[in-house]
């Protein structure tokens, strides 16, 4: 075997290692955005791919599939962020809180309970299989409650005129550890937006909602400083 088939060889063995490198860093990041052992282990697995396209291309005239192109580690680092400050790129000794808790609370008058319902099981129908027969729903908090379901949770999804929005409050706290519902105990509700120790509120928006003459919602955000 010449010398140039014996390096042929180990670069596609470095892409299988790269391979396996990356597959077991991305399990461990659990879909983790911007990770940064993640990026690392791309770099690496691109960067071997384009070694041995590029020796495949010398000893036969051959090309892989794998459209890549050689990237700088060094460079991509300082392009995208990704280093020993982090995927923000603030420094090691960056003093400022990196885990920010936002909390809502905003209050319904519900005009009419049975064009509530009727507009939640009407979600709930066209989530389901068209063959599955749905229950029908019970009160207001599960209508509300089927509705923010079949909007993914967003608040905007009891934008409707069935629901007349009226004053509500969000609240930015710095916080130490990130929520983890698992642990939530099911019977405390208010576990979630009780503040830790060593937790910091920065601040609250008032949210005043007024109905105008053509029963508009218009809401005014008041923001209140540090305390």
């Amino acid at each position: 075997m010449t010398d140039q088939h014996t390096a042929l060889d180990a670069a596609l063995e470095q892409v299988f290692q790269a391979a396996r490198a990356h597959l077991d860093t991305v399990k461990a990041a659990q879909g983790r955005i911007d990770d940064d052992a993640v990026w690392q282990a791309y770099v690496t697995l691109n960067n071997a791919s384009y070694a041995y396209d590029e020796l495949l291309l010398d000893a036969f005239g051959e090309v892989t599939p794998w459209d890549v192109e050689s990237i700088d580690p060094q460079e991509a680092d300082e392009r995208f962020g990704v280093g020993a400050g982090g995927v923000d790129g603030g420094e090691p000794d960056d003093p400022h809180p990196r885990l920010v808790s936002v909390r809502q609370r905003r209050d319904y008058r519900v005009p009419s309970v049975a064009a509530l319902i009727r507009i939640a099981e009407a979600a709930r129908r066209q989530g389901a299989p068209p063959t599955e027969e749905t229950e029908p729903v019970t009160g207001v908090g599960e209508a509300v409650l089927e509705l923010l379901q079949a909007g993914d949770g967003s608040l905007g999804a009891l934008d409707i005129p069935e629901l007349d929005p009226l004053d509500g409050v969000v609240t930015v706290h710095e916080v130490g550890t990130p929520l983890d519902p698992e642990a939530l105990d099911v019977d405390d509700v208010d576990a979630a937006f009780r503040s830790a120790p060593g937790d910091e509120i920065v601040g609250r928006l008032d949210e005043h909602a007024y109905l105008s003459d053509d029963d508009d919602a218009v809401t005014e955000a008041e923001p209140i400083g540090r305390g």
